[in-house]
């Protein structure tokens, strides 16, 4: 029998009963959908995280207290207090770190903001130094910036974004206007320019006050929850790291590397890290997904079970005709890969559709550049997976047909 007239019969074997043909392919679609949507929602949030890394800079450094993190937490270190007072001075001096460019202490303040009843509860607030402005690239376009004197004097003064400054002064200018923070009055001196996402800060929400003033008058402590720093130059980032962990270990009197209470984070360092978490949990949903597909084989197994039993007297007239047993092995397996095979094919479509509108969604809600990424490489493995599928599950059936001998077939009922 040629491949082509085996090609046919299938298809018209499928044809035969189309709603069923449909049904027996449901869970392969989803399967497959289900890997290309996972598969592309994680690599637009790779795409979309090491964009943000990298409007940083390059030359861009994190120092953060406690051990490395072992998990994906963004929280990992924000209640040690490895990092204090007395180190960032160590870091500030030249002679200790020369290739040092800008440094900026960090001070994660929790709370609200509020503003003649009008209250924010979605700000985030820091208090740091102004070098965090030259590190992120953000500016006043308005008012002024915090200056070292209000850092020495603890001054109660405070930049906010943009969409601080609508929601709690509609259209008033807030220059020289007081808002509250913990209670306590804080005197507004400028409004950042809309900037949207930056790392892990929206700018627009953001509101930064003297990291001294946030320390003593708000938080009552004498750490810092993180460091930035940046170096001279890309090249000269490895030096930095190497002085900022020999600065940092003559501070905490650390002689053994594995003893370190701090860990230093560049810009490749982070990058790494993100591919390398968001590849193993697409990896582990992508699995999970999987499953699917072999539920849809087993239907796949059934369904041909029960089409070799009602076409019994069709396999026996065949064979009674001439057909070999290898013809009517070829024809149960095509039609079983042509059902995996198109499932497998609509799968694509079905989640294809889908992950480019929830690329729409996910950039609207997170006010981020999220792009959409469709996955060339899911698609091909499993529209494959899908075939070999249709061959896997399709075997047995296939061989229960070809071993059916023509005589008891031709009498079959």
């Amino acid at each position: 029998m040629r491949f082509q007239y085996t090609l046919r019969t299938a298809v018209e074997g499928v044809k035969t009963n189309k709603l069923r043909s449909g049904l027996t392919i449901t869970g392969i679609v989803i399967g497959v959908a289900a890997i290309i949507i996972i598969e592309s929602v994680g690599q637009g949030a790779t795409a979309s995280i090491l964009s943000q890394l990298n409007s940083l800079g390059p030359a861009t450094i994190r120092i953060s207290p406690g051990k490395p993190p072992t998990s994906p937490s963004a929280f990992t270190g924000l209640f040690s207090d490895s990092l204090k007072n007395s180190d960032l001075t160590a870091l500030e001096n030249p002679n200790n770190v020369p290739n040092l460019k800008t440094i900026a202490p960090v001070v994660v303040v929790p709370g609200n903001i509020s503003y003649q009843g009008v209250v924010k509860s979605d700000a985030t607030i820091l208090g740091t130094s102004s070098g965090v402005q030259d590190i992120l690239q953000i500016y006043p376009a308005t008012g002024s910036s915090i200056t070292q004197d209000d850092i020495n004097s603890r001054a109660s003064v405070a930049i906010i974004g943009s969409n601080v400054a609508s929601q709690l002064f509609g259209l008033s200018n807030p220059i020289g206007e007081t808002i509250r923070i913990h209670n306590k009055n804080f005197r507004v001196i400028g409004v950042f320019a809309p900037k949207g996402q930056v790392f892990v800060f929206n700018v627009d929400d953001l509101v930064i006050i003297p990291y001294t003033t946030a320390q003593d008058y708000l938080m009552g402590i004498k750490y810092f929850n993180t460091i930035i720093a940046e170096a001279n130059s890309k090249q000269d980032v490895p030096q930095v790291v190497a002085d900022i962990t020999r600065v940092l270990r003559f501070q905490h009197g650390i002689t053994d590397p594995s003893k370190d209470d701090f860990y230093v984070l560049t810009q490749a360092d982070a990058a790494s890290r993100v591919s390398m978490i968001t590849s193993l949990l697409t990896a582990l949903l992508s699995a999970v997904a999987a499953v699917s597909l072999i539920v849809g084989g087993i239907g796949i197994m059934n369904i041909m079970l029960v089409s070799v039993t009602e076409r019994t007297r069709e396999i026996g007239l065949r064979k009674a005709l001439g057909a070999k047993r290898i013809d009517i092995l070829r024809q149960f397996i095509a039609e079983a890969v042509m059902l995996t095979a198109a499932g497998g094919i609509l799968g694509i479509i079905i989640g294809g559709v889908i992950s480019y509108f929830l690329s729409l969604v996910l950039g609207r809600l997170l006010s981020t550049g999220w792009s959409f990424v469709f996955p060339v490489g899911a698609a091909v493995i499993g529209f494959g997976v899908a075939a070999l599928i249709g061959v896997v599950f399709g075997l047995y059936p296939a061989r229960q047909a070809a071993d059916k001998s023509p005589i008891e077939a031709l009498r079959y009922e």
